[in-house]
């Protein structure tokens, strides 16, 4: 049975639900952050996590992360346990999002979701740059946002601006932003107006 952590009105206009990144759990300091922002700008955020994250909690310990592809099932699971009355965009933080966006056609095809928020996108793993997991993303056809940090390892402005990806997907770069989308105190950024950012880009995406 899928667990979920509720923010935001439950009369909202519009959903999200996202999951977590792959080492860390749905109520991650991040996560939290992201959560409240997109809260307090009026949407009903969701939050679950996959099973092998859930039994971190439990007597077993910690368990490694399965490959994006084994936790799909999960994923779609996880919609379905939903049941959103409203519109419904998917999403998460890096690993979350990623496998948001490897179902993301399916549920629009079935006419479950209509977008996709990725928070933070894996697109190689760091230091491994030949590594892309952009294949599925050249012929997405799921309205998707990814916010992304411009210096963050899984992914830098420099380099995924050279990829080749669908035109439903829109980037918003975050001036300096990390893999959690912070910026250095140096930058002239914080975190908070980086967030505001993020909310604001996806009620400007789903009215």
């Amino acid at each position: 049975m899928t667990e979920f952590l509720f923010d935001g009105p439950e009369d909202a206009s519009l959903t999200i639900l996202l999951a977590h990144g792959a080492g860390a759990p749905m109520d991650s300091g991040s996560m939290n952050a992201a959560a409240k922002a997109l809260a307090e700008i009026g949407f009903r955020v969701a939050r679950f996590e996959f099973a092998y994250m859930a039994s971190r909690r439990g007597p077993d310990g910690p368990k490694p992360p399965p490959k994006a592809e084994k936790v799909m099932p999960e994923y779609e699971a996880a919609i379905a346990a939903l049941a959103a009355k409203t519109p419904l965009v998917i999403g998460g933080k890096s690993m979350g999002g990623r496998v948001a966006s490897m179902v993301a056609d399916k549920m629009l095809a079935e006419g479950r979701i209509v977008g996709l928020l990725c928070l933070g996108y894996p697109f190689h793993p760091p230091g491994r740059p030949e590594q892309l997991r952009t294949a599925h993303l050249k012929d997405l056809k799921t309205p998707a946002l990814i916010a992304q940090g411009t210096r963050d390892q899984f992914g830098t402005r420099e380099e995924v601006e050279t990829y080749a990806l669908s035109p439903k997907i829109s980037i918003l770069w975050l001036e300096d932003g990390d893999h959690d989308l912070k910026p250095r105190k140096a930058s002239g950024f914080s975190a908070a107006d980086h967030l505001r950012t993020l909310a604001q880009a996806v009620a400007d995406k789903w009215p």
